[in-house]
């Protein structure tokens, strides 16, 4: 990654280790939940995370002080801590990045009836802890007694992806050995949805079909992805296992409308030049596109131009896994970085479920019906959200 521009040109970081992972997803808890559930039939139904159970990570008093959204910013959190093992970080030099996009949704509807219903009085003091989107990474950051940055990011649908990317340049700048990056985001509540269906942004036939000339709307669902990033000489010092790297990221804004992308996606496109010269790599070292493909019809339009645009007629393989999971909003960047991590350990390209007619004015090599076989080399991941907020990351294999 990079730090600026000096006289001299570019001015690199330090190298980014991705050595945990952790998400929470509608395929289930855990990284083998979801690439299970990205290589098998779409779930049927309301996509909510099964299962999951908060008393694994929380006593049943704070169960009850913590928004689900935060819930699942720990849940995450602490399965990624496990997985990278002993960090040996200084509390000093570790810090939390945790994204959303709405916060505390169900709490606030929640309280809001209580107060109609009951009145003034009866309003939960937890609720303002409770609704605060920055709750996310304070429980993760009290959990870890890091005293690092504890910082969260509200981008709507790219709050995931820009906060893993923020997280690593805090890393690559030296500021911190250690970092969590990721995004939560349970907004599936009945007001949430009612808001979401009356935009029209919602699938009509309940499908997540991305690219697809069907296409007709996202499917909403909620969970959490996290990322631990490490400074690549501080994780080779203690024998971690090493993911990949999280070799560079942007971030641009449309400026256009607050919901709609800008037709031919020209801050799309702008974004992905960008991740890919902080990465340092060229069209030819990406090797898989990991598409923001939401299946609404200007998204998936507009996102497709923008990578034509970038890669001309020689696009790499390119796939969404909200054909799978349904869209996280604040989660889905974050969701979609592990499945990229996952995709470079398997050494596949899962399927873009739902995909089955082209669009004719799409013209990508969409991967669909079965998981593709590949060398991985770096892989380019996609949020875009509304307001006109883009991100890219650029993941590299170690």
């Amino acid at each position: 990654m990079l730090l600026g521009f000096g006289p001299d040109g570019p001015i690199a970081g330090r190298r980014v280790a991705i050595t945990g992972i952790g998400v929470v997803s509608c395929c289930g808890v855990g990284p083998e939940a979801l690439w299970t559930g990205l290589n098998g039939p779409a779930p049927e139904g309301e996509r909510r995370v099964p299962d999951f159970d908060p008393e694994r990570w929380f006593s049943a008093k704070e169960v009850r002080q913590v928004d689900r959204f935060a819930q699942f910013s720990v849940a995450a959190s602490e399965m990624a801590l496990e997985d990278a093992g002993d960090l040996g970080a200084d509390p000093d030099r570790a810090g939390v990045i945790m994204g959303t996009g709405v916060g505390g949704f169900e709490s606030l509807q929640n309280q809001v009836l209580v107060y109609g219903e009951k009145g003034a009085r009866r309003v939960s003091p937890r609720l303002v802890p409770m609704m605060m989107a920055n709750a996310g990474a304070a429980n993760v950051s009290m959990r870890t007694g890091w005293h690092g940055p504890s910082e969260s990011i509200t981008t709507a649908c790219a709050a995931g992806t820009h906060s893993i990317g923020y997280a690593a340049r805090l890393v690559a700048s030296g500021r911190l050995d250690v970092a969590i990056g990721g995004g939560a985001e349970a907004a599936m509540t009945e007001v949430g949805i009612a808001a979401f269906t009356n935009m029209t942004a919602l699938s009509t036939s309940g499908n997540s079909r991305p690219f697809d000339i069907r296409r007709d709307g996202f499917v909403i669902t909620e969970g959490a992805g996290v990322l631990v990033l490490e400074a690549w000489d501080h994780a080779e010092a203690r024998g971690a296992r090493i993911y990949g790297e999280l070799a560079g990221s942007a971030s641009t804004a449309d400026a256009h409308h607050i919901t709609a992308p800008i037709p031919g996606g020209a801050g799309a496109t702008a974004c992905m030049v960008l991740a890919m010269e902080d990465a340092g790599v060229t069209l030819g070292d990406i090797g898989h596109i990991n598409a923001h493909g939401t299946s609404t019809p200007l998204n998936d339009r507009a996102e497709a131009d923008a990578i034509t645009k970038v890669f001309g007629g020689d696009a790499p393989p390119v796939t969404s896994t909200k054909g799978i999971t349904g869209h996280g909003l604040g989660a889905a960047g974050a969701i979609e970085a592990v499945a990229a991590v996952l995709s470079i350990g398997r050494r596949l390209i899962p399927p873009t479920s739902g995909y089955e007619e082209p669009d004719p004015d799409i013209h990508l090599d969409i991967v669909a019906g079965e998981a593709r076989p590949w060398e991985p080399g770096a892989v380019l991941s996609n949020s875009f959200g509304f307001g006109g907020h883009n991100g890219c990351l650029v993941i590299s294999p170690a």
